[in-house]
């Protein structure tokens, strides 16, 4: 565990010395932010094998267990924020405590989100109307994956902790051997014990219960050191709600967006619906290569506002959003190149293979858009800014229902046509968040100091 930093001086807002700040904490918090999605990637490439069906239902799964999780992405996001303005106001232990508490939380949400979506599990997989043969699939895999949920809240908690406290680099070494455990237990439960989609879900939920204990220990090592106790706070408990149900109520407008772009592709039928959620991964994975950025700047900008000095983050935020525009350029170039080459990987299907390339190909073209977006949420997570975020969040969904709508219908006119309405969609509604999160970064009505934001 860190100590407190020294308060940042006028020369820390210099540009070099941010952006190796930037790079510090990005680098390491890259590998980590990849491990969900490779995940997902990894059981898609070995249930692909198994028949679009399971491919389908697989994608179905994701998603459920994707936004349980995603509501409470607060738990790292927030708690990121709130634990780096205690260290910058050098308050160690008090920054260690209400990590401890803020997991805790976590602990309790996890139980009850598991306990609660395994009961609903048919209802909830019934709603996105999918095919027959998809739909039991998706059953199939959340009975199991359910208990993991608990485990991977707890990662997500402890994960903010440590970004909060500097430290990205244990997260990125938990996360690369949780994804390379996944991937073998996958490998053996699926192909090697024919267990199939149930055997993916098995898997998923060893590796994230092992990821859970590992950064719980790390994290209970250093406040034994600090001379902070396990127990959670209940100060410490009501803040961190406090600060992320703001947070909870933007991801859930977030998630209402991308849940209504999966029922939407499930309107294209099992064939495109398996593609749309091969590149929905895909999305993820680079959403979270770009959030990278996103997870410095809410370390950096609570510590800064933490310390009284908001002038390093006004460089931060200029910064941050050149790098945002680049790294989207340079991974949609990437992910442009690849689409080819890379449809094959996930299905031995002719159709969703075409189909998939023709997402890709949509997907590459919004990640320059995405980076900018991505960076401006995370600077104002990071100051603590989560009504206006919420707000904002609850506006591009209003604006995306309407473009969905319309995806469904352009349909009609092919399934090729309906795939890059579908994705056209999910752009428009970036360009809604970027509509106001760049008024609001320019107004800096968000840079409150202090230890307390």
């Amino acid at each position: 565990m860190p100590t407190a930093p020294d308060s940042p001086s006028p020369a820390a807002a210099s540009g070099r010395a941010v952006d190796r700040e930037v790079v510090r904490l990005a680098v390491p918090s890259l590998g980590a932010l990849l491990a969900p999605p490779l995940f997902l990637l990894a059981d898609a490439a070995i249930v692909g094998r198994l028949g679009p069906a399971p491919l389908a239902g697989l994608g179905l799964a994701g998603a459920v267990i994707t936004t349980v999780t995603g509501l409470s992405v607060f738990l790292a996001y927030g708690t990121t924020g709130s634990v780096a303005r205690l260290l910058g106001a050098g308050d160690v232990a008090a920054a260690v405590r209400h990590g401890v508490s803020a997991m805790w939380l976590a602990l309790g949400i996890g139980v009850a989100a598991a306990l609660a979506g395994w009961t609903a599990t048919t209802p909830l997989v019934a709603a996105f109307g999918a095919p027959a043969d998809a739909t039991e699939q998706a059953e199939t895999y959340l009975r199991v994956g359910w208990w993991g949920v608990p485990a991977l809240l707890v990662a997500l908690a402890s994960t903010g902790v440590l970004r909060g406290l500097q430290d990205t680099r244990t997260p990125l070494v938990v996360a690369a051997a949780g994804a390379l455990a996944n991937v073998a237990l996958n490998v053996v439960l699926v192909l090697g014990l024919g267990m199939g989609i149930a055997g993916a879900a098995l898997g998923t939920v060893v590796a994230e219960v092992a990821m859970a204990g590992a950064l719980s220990t790390v994290v209970a090592r250093g406040a034994r050191a600090h001379g902070v106790g396990l127990l959670p706070h209940g100060s410490d408990v009501s803040s961190s709600w406090h600060t992320g149900w703001p947070l909870l109520v933007r991801t859930a407008a977030m998630r209402v967006a991308l849940l209504g772009a999966t029922a939407a592709a499930a309107r294209l039928g099992t064939t495109g619906l398996a593609a749309f959620n091969v590149a929905f991964v895909v999305w993820g994975l680079l959403a979270l290569a770009l959030d990278a950025l996103a997870i410095a700047a809410q370390a950096l900008v609570g510590r800064y506002l933490g310390s009284g000095d908001p002038d390093p983050v006004r460089t931060l935020t200029t910064r941050l959003v050149r790098w945002g525009l680049l790294g989207g350029a340079a991974l949609g170039l990437t992910t442009a190149a690849l689409a080819v080459p890379l449809a094959p990987l996930f299905t031995d299907d002719a159709d969703v293979a075409r189909l998939l390339v023709v997402a890709l190909l949509v997907v590459a073209v919004l990640q320059p858009l995405a980076g900018w977006v991505f960076v401006l949420d995370g600077i104002l997570i990071g100051a603590g800014d989560g009504r206006y975020l919420a707000l904002a969040a609850v506006g591009a969904t209003v604006v995306f229902v309407p473009l969905a709508v319309l995806a469904v219908q352009a349909s009609s006119w092919g399934d090729a046509v309906g795939m890059v309405a579908l994705w056209s969609a999910i752009g428009g509604w970036m360009l809604a968040r970027l509509a106001t999160l760049a008024p609001r970064a320019r107004s800096q009505r968000w840079l409150v100091t202090g230890g307390r934001g």
